[in-house]
């Protein structure tokens, strides 16, 4: 049994429908920008924030947000099985209390209207255990910017690759 290949010549190219609002609006870029900013100024570690920001980018479909945010958490030495398990975090041996709960909490406030109470009290709990509140308060900004991208990306097609 042969495993098929893909080729250049198989990749599709495609284009966004538009420029990035982000930056035709003045002042768009920073406004994003300047959530994300805080959110790394919260003392929440940098491969968490990416580890949620690839999280959430694979449940809204941003190709080019999952392709940057893979790359992120490769950049911060993951190993390829941690990268590729993040989609099947509560399974996978690879993550640890900490970042389980910031991804639970990514998932439910990226589909807040899959569930009554998303945020659940022995979520909260469990988060409070591992984050502090400037922490927590960094975890909750970090998922709405990027949810915010998402959401840009998915309205515009932006492909993968592509600024």
């Amino acid at each position: 049994m042969t495993t098929p290949t893909t080729t250049q010549n198989d990749i599709v190219a495609h284009k966004a429908r538009m420029p990035h609002p982000a930056f035709l609006l003045e002042g768009g870029v920073d406004a994003v920008s300047g959530v994300n900013r805080a959110a790394q100024a919260s003392g929440v570690p940098e491969p968490l924030l990416h580890l949620v920001a690839l999280r959430a980018s694979q449940i809204n479909g941003c190709s080019w947000c999952v392709v940057d945010h893979s790359r992120q958490v490769v950049d911060d030495g993951a190993a390829p099985e941690r990268v590729h398990a993040v989609a099947a975090w509560r399974d996978a041996p690879y993550f640890t209390a900490a970042e389980r709960a910031a991804l639970e909490l990514t998932e439910v406030l990226t589909r807040l209207a899959d569930h009554h109470d998303p945020v659940t009290d022995e979520l909260w709990e469990e988060l409070s255990m591992h984050f502090d509140r400037r922490q927590l308060s960094g975890l909750l900004f970090e998922i709405g910017a990027i949810n915010v991208w998402n959401r840009l990306n998915a309205a515009i097609r932006q492909p993968a690759g592509s600024y």
